[in-house]
């Protein structure tokens, strides 16, 4: 069975039995970012691109500690898989924020009968201008660091630090580079290289790119725009043991 990888887990079947279809898929890779996420929008959850329900209740759980929180911010919110987690987390509202129409019409769905009493808004926007003011106590970001461009991660984490409240906490799961050897490193670095190969045939581009945003140089970069970061581990064996939860904050002075 095909298979893919996310950017800090282990090989995931790609086809389940009511996900997209293999022409479903090369139709979506084919066409820009954004229209390949309108179009994957309905079988979203279906597919290996979603974050797991392991690793969201696994970061619930650690969040948990210290909630209440007042606002949260899901960034590449998708199909709200992460604003349910957050929802009997905060206190006023969870606000989603996604670049397309077909993630968010999903989302706004799936979430509706979600536990808790914090309001959910969902916002059409493109995280790198963000059209939010400091006014969350939390940010996160699940699964879609590979959408980020290198050369575009000083500003993605620049406006993150920007709608944080002080003392707001922005949220993530990372791991580190994976060793040389391992089936992870070369699958992702072939998928890179054909990625690449893509985006300089076809125009519109489709941004997707795996071993993104990994420590240490993502613990630098937020450590660059001001914010104290801490490293967890969030599984002691499994599949999920290389992957990390970091949690980014902003001082209150």
């Amino acid at each position: 069975m095909p298979t893919t990888l996310r950017t800090s887990g282990e090989p995931q079947p790609m086809l389940h039995p009511q996900g997209p279809r293999f022409f479903e898929l090369a139709r979506q890779a084919l066409s820009s970012t954004e229209r390949g996420y309108d179009l994957l929008a309905p079988k979203f959850d279906y597919t290996p691109f979603r974050t797991p329900d392991e690793i969201l209740r696994a970061v619930g759980e650690q969040l948990a500690v210290d909630a209440p929180f007042g606002d949260a911010l899901d960034l590449c919110c998708g199909t709200g898989a992460a604003m349910r987690m957050l929802r009997p987390l905060c206190r006023e509202r969870v606000v989603g924020v996604d670049f397309s129409r077909g993630m968010l019409e999903v989302g706004r769905r799936l979430t509706a009968d979600s536990p808790g009493t914090a309001s959910l808004e969902f916002v059409r926007g493109n995280v790198l201008a963000l059209p939010l003011g400091p006014e969350f106590d939390l940010v996160v970001c699940f699964g879609a660091l590979g959408h980020i461009l290198e050369r575009d991660e000083p500003q993605f984490v620049s406006e993150i630090a920007r709608v944080l409240r002080p003392g707001g906490r922005f949220a993530f799961v990372t791991g580190y580079l994976p060793p040389v050897r391992s089936l992870h490193y070369w699958f992702a670095r072939l998928f890179n290289a054909a990625m690449r190969v893509r985006n300089f045939l076809i125009d519109p581009p489709f941004i997707m790119y795996y071993l993104t945003f990994l420590l240490p140089e993502s613990s630098a970069l937020l450590q660059r725009h001001g914010l104290a970061v801490e490293e967890r581990a969030l599984f002691t064996a499994g599949p999920w043991s290389r992957i990390r939860l970091v949690i980014a904050t902003r001082p209150r002075a």
